[in-house]
């Protein structure tokens, strides 16, 4: 959107996250938080679905069916997907090696052998999720198709999936802002 912001990080090795001043804008003591001229908001899909719609109405924040199916796949990346991924990224990432959970992350990687194809089905019939543009349900999607991509696990090659990914890596945002190493 261009819009100018300052980034503040909280949480993780950051720490920040339980101090009185941010629960007062975050009861949840979670990231991410934005604060848009006094405006308070956290829970990252609604942040997304926020600033779509205040500033990117029409684009970022497509009109008419391409809406509900943005929506529709923004739903599902919180509903569905989010669960395994996290259970993969918790354990790989912030877990020691010694007490990582294998059978979890195995159970996890399974469902996500499952998960990752019905994205590649559904870009089969568009080059974005929702439709043919870069729209916010690009955004939460998009995030954990980085850390898929980035885990050193098997995955199936799916060529719509991994052709989405490749448009989105060559997108300034993705290459000034998910270049971050995970931690």
């Amino acid at each position: 959107l261009g819009l100018p912001f300052q980034r503040v990080d909280v949480g993780g090795a950051f720490a920040f996250k339980n101090e009185p001043n941010y629960l007062k804008l975050n009861p949840n003591g979670r990231v991410p938080t934005i604060d848009d001229n006094g405006f308070i908001l956290w829970e990252s899909n609604v942040i997304v679905r926020y600033l779509a719609s205040t500033y990117g109405d029409g684009t970022l924040f497509p009109r008419g069916k391409a809406r509900w199916i943005g929506e529709q796949w923004m739903d599902w990346q919180q509903t569905t997907l989010l669960a395994p991924m996290t259970t993969v990224f918790w354990q790989l990432v912030r877990t020691p090696a010694d007490k990582r959970d294998l059978p979890a992350v195995q159970a996890a990687h399974k469902a996500l052998l499952g998960l990752w194809p019905m994205v590649d089905d559904h870009l089969s019939r568009s080059p974005f999720i929702a439709g043919d543009g870069f729209t916010m349900a690009d955004i939460p999607v998009g995030a954990l198709a980085y850390r898929w991509f980035a885990f050193d696990l098997e995955r199936a090659h799916l060529k719509h999936l991994e052709a989405w990914w490749k448009r989105l890596k060559e997108r300034p945002g993705y290459q000034k802002h998910l270049t971050l190493p995970m931690t």
